[in-house]
């Protein structure tokens, strides 16, 4: 494991923090993590803490809102069966089941699907042009994808189905030529906003479908949390419009209305709790995800659907079931994919590419991520069935994955994704030219110190100042994710005492740096940590957080980074 250097902030400016707590009555560490994250103006700093619905962006500003609601409303007048076309992953089975549970409630024939991950590929396809034509549709509706579908919208059009694209992936050097492409990463769309999940680009649909239709502006509010879930499952910003809508989803999710969702909160043991961004990241969104990775996507598509509270309760329990297994799948993988890496890994290489016939494709984009924790560096797992290949790829702080595919697409057959997570499809012929190209690339674009991952750290502290007071603090910065990252403390000189393995492969142990003594946990980090580590003083930045366990509640510390003292 590389040891994280500590990249500590710089001390907020003590003028400006005394004017906000002067201007918004708000405590003084509060004010001053504000001020670190250039929210100094009071107007700007108040917009943080109360994200209100208000503000939400007017849909319309976006490129083809109006054409997209013109050809939807003229179906739903019609009575012209719909396709509304998901994705496989949790902002796909969202996005779809928001879009057909509106339309539904006014009278639309619409019906959803979702493809196969292994039977049916990513995106807007083959399958989904056979569904559409054994239903009958004549308009079809993609939500988080078919923004690179041009032949498949070609193909869709030349069969007479209209195509409307909803999709926030960055588009090609050619867009498809739909009736309508509703994609805030659109050079010539004027979004206010352009950090939306798929969920996210349905929900602004939704707010322009409404007033059309003559149905109250307040329908879509209902469904804030899919969108809630669907956006913090996507890894996308919490900033801007995605701040609002999940503070304000992440309560609806609580108890929610709909009984698939009231189903899954409840199988995984979070009924009755406050539900923060980090319950729907580690706890929800993996089992909805589990069905499109490792079984079949429509089953978390059915449970979002499902009236019925038994049919959902069922869904629920088999959908946690399907998560344990893909949860043994992954560290197998991952056992693998570091045996192998520590044989073919040379200390000059940028990045990392590996190959294997057993690995499924459905849990290779988590196994990336680790691998990129343990050893600093892009990388690609791939996937082999037969001579064709299925990789996903994550990224470190710097350098645009996206970007550099497209500087080897050519050895690739189709390749997707956004700066820090990319997929690909490639022939095993071809393997071995793109890894020895994308090693080349990311070693022209990346330096030695580019491979040393930095640790934010908000602030240095004792372990005797950390209390129940600084925990219910740091609360009103939530929703805490990308963009907006929970603070992170720093203790030095501790010690890791009664380290020992817990569940799977994380490490629990007592960080205790004399002034005072804090639970902690080390999540995934069990088989990373060399034992000499643990018996000397350490460096430790955290995220402070309640831990709830059989109706006891004590703060502990999630560890982000960890490293023997200097």
């Amino acid at each position: 494991m590389i040891p994280a250097r500590w990249a500590v902030a710089a001390p907020p400016d003590p003028e400006l923090t005394a004017v906000l707590v002067s201007d918004l009555h708000i405590p003084e560490p509060l004010a001053a993590i504000l001020v670190q994250r250039g929210l100094a103006a009071p107007d700007l700093a108040k917009a943080f803490l109360r994200p209100d619905l208000e503000r939400l962006s007017d849909p319309f500003a976006w490129a083809d809102m109006a054409r997209a609601v013109e050809l939807i409303v003229a179906a739903v007048r019609a009575g012209t069966p719909m396709l509304v076309h998901g994705d496989y992953d949790v902002d796909g089975q969202c996005a779809a089941a928001l879009l057909t549970r509106v339309l539904s409630s006014v009278g639309a024939s619409a019906h959803a699907f979702v493809p196969h991950r292994l039977r049916d590929g990513y995106d807007f396809g083959p399958a989904g042009i056979a569904e559409a034509r054994r239903l009958g549709a004549r308009l079809v509706i993609t939500c988080d994808c078919g923004i690179t579908a041009v032949e498949a919208v070609r193909e869709a059009r030349a069969a007479g189905i209209d195509v409307i694209i909803t999709d926030h992936h960055l588009p090609g050097d050619e867009l498809p030529p739909a009736s309508a492409v509703l994609d805030p990463r659109r050079a010539d769309c004027a979004s206010a906003d352009k950090d939306l999940c798929g969920t996210g680009v349905a929900f602004k649909l939704a707010q322009a479908l409404v007033p059309a239709l003559g149905v109250s502006p307040h329908l879509p509010l209902h469904f804030l949390d899919f969108v809630a879930l669907a956006t913090v499952a996507d890894v996308v910003p919490l900033t801007g419009e995605n701040r609002i809508l999940v503070r304000h989803g992440l309560k609806m999710l609580a108890g929610s209305r709909w009984t698939g969702l009231r189903a899954l909160v409840e199988a995984a043991g979070l009924t009755g709790r406050p539900l923060k961004a980090g319950h729907v990241g580690f706890i929800l969104a993996p089992r909805l995800n589990a069905a499109g990775r490792i079984g079949d996507a429509r089953d978390g598509l059915r449970l979002l659907l499902s009236d019925n509270p038994d049919e959902a309760a069922t869904l629920a329990r088999e959908l946690e079931t399907l998560n344990a297994r893909r949860q043994e799948l992954d560290q197998r993988i991952l056992d693998e994919a570091v045996e192998l890496a520590e044989r073919v890994l040379q200390p000059d290489d940028r990045a990392l590419v590996l190959a294997a016939d057993a690995w499924h494709p459905g849990v290779i984009g988590i196994v990336a991520s680790r691998l990129v924790e343990r050893y600093g560096r892009p990388t690609f797992l791939i996937g082999w069935d037969g001579d064709a290949g299925r990789g996903s790829g994550r990224s470190i702080a710097g350098f645009d994955l996206h970007a550099a595919l497209h500087r080897v697409g050519h050895h690739l057959e189709k390749y997707g994704g956004h700066t820090m997570a990319a997929g690909l499809t490639i022939r095993r012929e071809r393997y071995e030219p793109f890894r020895v190209a994308f090693l080349e690339t990311a070693a022209q674009l990346l330096g030695p110190d580019d491979l040393v991952p930095a640790q934010r750290v908000d602030l240095e502290l004792p372990l005797g100042l950390v209390s129940d007071e600084l925990e219910k603090l740091i609360r009103h910065l939530e929703p805490c994710g990308p963009g907006n990252p929970a603070p992170v403390f720093g203790v030095r000189h501790a010690r890791a005492v009664g380290a020992r393995r817990v569940g799977t492969n994380h490490l629990r142990f007592t960080l205790d740096d004399e002034s005072g003594a804090l639970p902690a946990i080390a999540f995934q980090w069990a088989d990373v940590i060399p034992d000499h580590w643990l018996a000397d003083r350490l460096d430790v930045a955290f995220r402070l957080e309640r831990d709830e366990w059989q109706g006891r509640v004590t703060l502990q510390a999630r560890v982000a980074s960890m490293a023997p003292s200097e």
